[in-house]
């Protein structure tokens, strides 16, 4: 994925935010959009199709939370990546922010060579994904296609944020192994991006609630199973 083709969609209703971060992201060659609301970041986000979103959580209109909730429940949108900007740390907006099918919280201030290098770890990560192999697996009843992002239960398409669809795939393509978290972080999120503890925690339960605990169990043999 060349630079110049990867487009980045900045929300926050700061504008010095928007400037700096713009700014800096526009020097390693990215094309930029903004936007100072959800509302407008939803839209923004139908229209130019982005393949990084990077959103603040307090914003008026229409909060970072609710918007990223509603961009995951637009199919053209359902694989793109979004990252919260925030100066919200507390472990609990974390875990609501992967709730609403966010990929990564980045907590502000942070250094705007920090913030480069982490944009391009996770658009690293697509990349390599999008290089890989399509391959579809079928496991207990469930059908799960690489390439377009889907997974059919029952002739049912169930929607996962593409987090939730890679560490679904990697659990799934190798049946009653036990990963260790550093595995999986590694495999789904990439070690040069920095998630909470509970990050792989909060992914299995929606995957749970998703899928159905029995089903998951089924796939994983005795259930999801990993090392500390």
């Amino acid at each position: 994925m060349k630079k110049k083709n990867t487009k980045i969609l900045l929300v926050d209703d700061e504008p010095d935010i928007l400037e700096i971060v713009g700014y800096n992201l526009a020097q390693e060659g990215y094309q930029i959009v903004t936007a100072s609301n959800g509302r407008e970041a939803i839209a923004k986000a139908k229209k130019e199709l982005p393949d990084l979103i990077i959103m603040d959580v307090m914003m008026p209109e229409m909060d970072g939370m609710e918007a990223c909730e509603n961009i995951r429940n637009i199919p053209e949108l359902s694989n793109v990546i979004i990252t919260f900007l925030t100066a919200r740390s507390e472990d609990y907006s974390q875990v609501a922010g992967f709730d609403v099918g966010a990929d990564d919280y980045i907590t502000k201030p942070i250094k705007p060579k920090l913030l480069v290098s982490k944009v391009k770890a996770l658009l690293r990560r697509l990349k390599e994904t999008s290089e890989q192999d399509s391959e579809t697996l079928n496991v207990g009843g469930i059908e799960i296609n690489r390439e377009e992002y889907k997974i059919i239960k029952d002739n049912i398409e169930i929607a996962l944020p593409r987090k939730e669809f890679e560490l679904f795939y990697l659990l799934a393509s190798k049946p009653g192994k036990v990963f260790k978290r550093d595995e999986i972080l590694d495999k789904v999120w990439g070690n040069e991006v920095v998630v909470g503890g509970r990050t792989i925690d909060v992914h299995i339960r929606k995957l749970r609630e998703k899928i159905g605990d029995d089903l998951f169990k089924t796939i994983k043999g005795v259930g999801y199973k990993f090392e500390v």
